[in-house]
């Protein structure tokens, strides 16, 4: 990450934007054997290869950032304030993908939903109402979030 972006819309100071820095490869040992999430087995005691995090994480470089979280509404997501999303600029949004947006010169996260003609923007928590898009709102998709960082 080579450090903040500034941002020049309105109401946006609580996303902090990171460019991708492709300079350094994050090269992080990869066991060769998967882990058991149901019964116990013995772990082989050697590695692999090296694991790429960018290899892994980043498809299109040129197009991708990450962007911190502050706040709750995608929490049902197992999105949550402080997490870091991967933005990718370069999909094309589906139904029900998670998406990074500017709707009125505010930055959000939301589902993106689209019914027919309409195109809806969900929340993934309760106290917050779906938002639909119309043609008098200035709205943008700035990317799809293929991935997301967080702590446990």
């Amino acid at each position: 990450m080579k450090g903040f972006i500034k941002n020049k819309f309105q109401g946006s100071e609580d996303f902090m934007f990171y460019e991708i820095d492709l300079k350094q490869s994050l090269r992080i040992p990869l066991f060769a054997t998967r882990i058991s999430a149901g019964f116990p087995s013995p772990a082989d005691d050697y590695l692999d290869k090296k694991l790429d995090l960018n290899e892994l994480l980043i498809r299109h470089p040129a197009a991708t950032f990450f962007i911190r979280v502050k706040g709750n509404s995608m929490e049902e997501a197992n999105i949550f304030d402080g997490d870091i999303l991967i933005v990718d600029r370069s999909l094309t949004p589906k139904n029900n993908d998670v998406v990074v947006c500017v709707i009125n010169g505010e930055f959000a996260v939301k589902r993106y939903i689209k019914r027919g003609k309409e195109v809806w923007l969900y929340s993934e928590h309760p106290d917050y109402e779906p938002i639909r898009i119309t043609e008098e709102m200035d709205f943008q998709i700035w990317g799809v979030v293929p991935y997301v960082i967080h702590k446990n």
